[in-house]
């Protein structure tokens, strides 16, 4: 009989859920899109109801399309969207908000306010994390603050947090488990990753009851099971791990000094530092890449806010395409001798800049600029902010000219973008040939505990390659071209 396994992948704009076999090769897929709120300016929100709703329609879809049942299911995994905060009542599973994400720009105020309190040095040593709006702990304090009867009833130990993992665990599981992993615990600003507990002093500093928050596991653990009232069977979920660290684990990046890249709505970096908590001189997070049987792998990881999302702009917000595989052939046949560059700071710009106040701004644009010059600055602004990243990660681990980069995620399969992304980097880049690398992650986690799966050493000689696209830009052109992204950069901040 297959081992089957089920990746439930929740990300920003959409819910997922893909079938595994024993070999790890994909069954099925079933995908979902749900609405995204803006009710102010740098304000994103989602709706948690619809977060479960389309993850749980996804694994029924799924597992139909497999021709399965859920009791042909061995073990589950889950993959989601990290930071996005949701606070809910314990006795009526009611969200007391809307889940604020990871993109959600509101509470700047507070960490300017806190920053001019001295404490973000004390934050960055214990957390690994820069003082931002775009983490979990400044989120949970404004809920608290400003829903209506939300501080009382945390203090009474009548609310729970979590990021999406947690909610839809304790919704999977019919409130049977409120728990985490350790990668997204260290996305919240709330746990000390070098001592792996939540953090007394952090806690007082951003006023969070630690009532509110979940056990933290390994990555691959018994996170309880699925209720037999969603799936028809119950199913036991043995994986969690943040989108980028699974997308980590799922391109077998083991080594330290491997690097992952992945492409979704924002871009993701992630350096594996093995067991040295490397510290950032250069804006970049410390973070945790997994952790698998208590032993801890650290990472940097440089964080990009807006990449697929870019191209959401043009055809929702601008009209200019139809579909996003569109501005592959547009950027083809874009005029080259129009340099023109799109600052995509549409919510602040993160690593490493780190300025929460810059906007998106278009540089370069003459009458002859159309949808073609505007598609390919749209994708080449993706590969200028990468090599920001690995130019800063150069400087703080020995990471070589040469490296090759495994990409990953929705935008990799534009030839076009990962062609000059090898161009601007000057160095190799690796295609795989499973795309789904985040979901592909959970479901070796998933796997991993249950016995089915080896050593991640083992599970790395299986990695394989699609295409490696390599440099074939002159090296003059490729300075003056990042050179000029240098400079609208410089423009676009605050």
């Amino acid at each position: 009989m297959t081992d089957y396994l089920l990746a439930i992948d929740q990300g920003t704009t959409s819910s997922r859920a893909i079938i595994f076999d024993g070999d790890l090769q994909i069954v099925s897929v079933a995908q979902q899109e749900f609405t995204q709120y803006f009710p102010q300016s740098g304000w994103v929100e989602h709706d948690p109801e619809e977060i479960f709703l389309t993850s749980l329609e996804s694994c029924r879809k799924a597992i139909d399309k497999a021709g399965l049942k859920a009791s042909d299911i061995v073990a589950a995994g889950i993959t989601n969207q990290r930071e996005t905060t949701i606070v809910w009542d314990k006795k009526t599973g009611k969200p007391i908000y809307h889940a604020i994400v990871w993109q959600d720009r509101r509470t700047s105020p507070i960490c300017d306010s806190l920053r001019s309190e001295k404490v973000e040095e004390m934050i960055t040593k214990k957390t690994g994390l820069l003082l931002d709006a775009y983490f979990s702990a400044t989120k949970i304090q404004w809920m608290l603050n400003h829903v209506e009867g939300a501080r009382e009833k945390a203090e009474k130990g009548e609310l729970l947090f979590g990021t999406v993992d947690t909610y839809l665990l304790w919704r999977l599981t019919g409130g049977k488990v409120h728990a985490t992993d350790a990668t997204n615990a260290s996305r919240t600003m709330l746990y000390n990753i070098s001592e792996q507990c939540w953090d007394e002093d952090l806690l007082k500093l951003f006023t969070i009851p630690v009532s509110l928050l979940p056990e933290v596991k390994d990555c691959a653990a018994d996170f309880g099971c699925i209720d037999k009232q969603w799936l028809g069977s119950q199913i036991q979920v043995t994986g969690v791990a943040g989108d980028q660290q699974a997308a980590l684990i799922g391109q077998a990046c083991f080594v330290p000094g491997m690097v992952k890249s992945t492409y979704g709505t924002g871009c993701f970096v992630v350096l594996n530092t093995g067991e040295n908590l490397v510290r950032s001189n250069n804006r970049l997070l410390s973070t945790i890449g997994y952790r698998l049987g208590g032993k801890v792998t650290y990472a940097l990881e440089g964080s990009i806010f807006v990449a697929g999302a870019a191209v959401q702009w043009m055809r929702d917000a601008m009209g200019l395409i139809e579909r996003a595989d569109e501005t592959g052939k547009l950027a083809r046949q874009a005029d080259i001798s129009q340099d023109v560059y799109l600052v995509p700071a549409f919510t602040g710009l993160g690593a490493p800049h780190w300025d929460s106040e810059a906007r998106g701004a278009i540089f370069g644009i003459t009458r002859a600029t159309g949808p073609a010059e505007l598609s390919r600055a749209a994708l080449e602004s993706v590969c200028y902010q990468t090599r920001d990243l690995l130019d800063a990660m150069r400087k703080d681990w020995s990471v070589s000219e040469k490296t090759v980069l495994r990409v990953d995620g929705g935008m990799v399969a534009s030839d076009y973008t990962m062609q000059f992304l090898a161009d601007i980097l000057d160095a190799p880049v690796d295609r795989p040939k499973i795309l789904e690398t985040t979901a592909l992650g959970a479901a070796y986690l998933a796997g991993l505990y249950k016995g089915i799966f080896s050593a991640p050493e083992s599970f790395g000689g299986g990695w394989q390659k699609d295409t490696q696209f390599t440099p074939s830009l002159e090296e003059e052109v490729r300075q003056r071209k990042y050179k000029g992204w240098q400079d609208a950069v410089r423009r676009t901040l605050s």
